[in-house]
């Protein structure tokens, strides 16, 4: 048997105005698209923002549907939106931002689980780590280096 550690790292800025220029210009991006948001049976309202290798910018934000399950969260209709649109091109960063209209949100809020997942495949098939900025509507914003070092012991194609 043997012991394993676990750890991982992040910077927490105070708030949207403590980020580096490149950082604020991505996160007010997926505030935009936060305000395009399809959200009238939860009230919480996400956008993402891909920075990409070639300079673009892929905007997603969360799509309800009556039939719950069938909605889709921001980050994953950003980066679907960033491979179908530019297949191949490598993701530098991604922000994410959420509100809501029922409480303010003053926490940052990071991916969902099934969001890690679908974001950790991006990360491993491009074989380079992409930064993760989150924030809620106000307050301290996270920054990681890299998703995958939100999901230790990740599921890939690896075992299939």
């Amino acid at each position: 048997m043997k012991k394993i550690e676990i750890s991982t790292s992040a910077i927490v800025f105070k708030d949207i105005l403590e980020l580096p220029k490149e950082d604020k210009m991505l996160m007010d991006k997926a505030i935009e698209a936060r305000g395009n948001a399809y959200a009238p049976y939860s009230k919480f309202n996400v956008g993402a923002a891909l920075l990409l290798e070639n300079n673009k910018i892929v905007l997603g934000n969360n799509q309800e549907n009556a039939a719950y399950p069938s909605g889709m969260c921001a980050e994953r209709v950003a980066i679907w939106n960033a491979g179908a649109r530019f297949p191949g091109v490598k993701i530098l960063k991604l922000a994410i931002t959420a509100g809501s209209t029922i409480s303010k949100v003053d926490k940052p809020v990071g991916p969902c689980g099934a969001c890690r997942q679908t974001l950790s495949e991006f990360e491993i098939n491009q074989k380079q780590p992409f930064e993760l900025i989150f924030m809620g509507e106000v307050g301290e914003v996270v920054k990681t280096e890299s998703l995958l070092s939100l999901l230790p012991f990740s599921f890939d194609s690896a075992y299939l």
